[in-house]
């Protein structure tokens, strides 16, 4: 029996992957295609692949028996949750932390402005060849809230510093302390949601925080306000986001949508004050280079038997 490795990047394109001569390893290309490039049950090592979808990335996972390692190139692990359950147990799951960051943190950025300043007016403006001069509210002086203070959390944190925003907020699962100030904890969303002008949706998508934006969430939130939405978009209920902004009491930035794709004829397409990007906040330049190295470093620990990153759980 072999010990595959699957791939959804061909493996001489990835510096670094240990010498299958000298590791018994075989990488194997499959990028979510219709055939499977060898037989799944000699996958010891699989890296899923990347925006195919939950139905793909778990197509082949009951049938890998000899299964050690799933490695998503997400942030987030919930399309591959489905699968688990089919798993061997001892099975480590990683994520991408640190392939992401920098991508998604720049798109929070440009979404906030984007919203705050008006820009999707004065495109419409430009294709109308209409002068759409005023006042639009800026980033300095607002308080922002980043709801979901993980690496993304604290990468948009980064990004705002030099914004001479008044006051910014972390809330995560649990209370913690770092060196910027304290990390509030999810039962503190209530008083800290009437303070924000800006709140950024950076959290993981599990049962606890699906619908986390609910009626009550959005309702706290103060007149004027904008919610970012970067993690995932079951975080928000989106019937109450569209009563919110149908009234025109808040306004909305979305990277990423619940139903997702967002269907020709929903009403969020134009819903007063929300901007729509295609779940586009990893899909950059910046994502390949890392992904490969994230790639080649875990195979590496795992031929060497070293611990590997990124560990989110171990099936069984």
């Amino acid at each position: 029996m072999t010990s595959d490795v699957w791939l959804p990047i061909p493996a001489d394109e990835i510096e670094g992957l240990p010498d299958p001569s000298a590791t018994a390893l075989d990488y194997r290309f499959w990028d979510g295609g219709e055939d499977y490039p060898a037989d799944p049950a000699d996958c010891v090592f699989y890296v899923v692949p990347y925006m195919k979808g939950s139905e793909i990335a778990v197509r082949p996972m009951a049938a890998m028996t000899s299964l050690r390692v799933v490695q998503t190139l997400s942030a987030g692990t919930d399309h591959v949750t489905p699968g688990l359950d089919a798993l061997p147990s001892g099975v480590a799951l990683c994520n991408a932390k640190g392939v992401h960051e920098a991508s998604t943190a720049e798109l929070t950025l440009a979404l906030i402005l984007a919203s705050l300043r008006g820009l999707p007016g004065f495109v419409r403006g430009q294709d109308a060849e209409e002068w759409r001069a005023g006042f639009y509210p800026a980033l300095a002086d607002r308080s922002v809230l980043i709801v979901g203070y993980g690496s993304i959390g604290a990468a948009i944190e980064d990004r705002l510093a030099p914004f001479e925003c008044a006051r910014i907020a972390r809330v995560a699962r649990t209370a913690r302390t770092t060196a910027r100030g304290p990390v509030h904890a999810l039962t503190d969303l209530p008083v800290l949601l009437p303070q924000a002008d800006v709140v950024v949706l950076s959290t993981p998508l599990t049962t606890a925080t699906r619908h986390l934006a609910d009626a009550d969430f959005l309702a706290r939130m103060k007149d004027g306000a904008l919610l970012v939405n970067v993690a995932r978009g079951p975080v928000v209920d989106t019937e109450a986001l569209l009563a919110e902004t149908e009234g025109g009491r808040i306004t909305a930035a979305l990277d990423v949508t619940d139903p997702e794709p967002l269907p020709a004829g929903h009403p969020l397409w134009h819903a007063p004050g929300v901007l729509i990007s295609p779940h586009v906040g990893g899909s950059t330049s910046a994502f390949l280079p890392r992904a490969k190295r994230l790639i080649a470093g875990q195979v590496a620990r795992f031929a060497a038997r070293e611990p590997l990153r990124n560990v989110v759980l171990t099936t069984g």
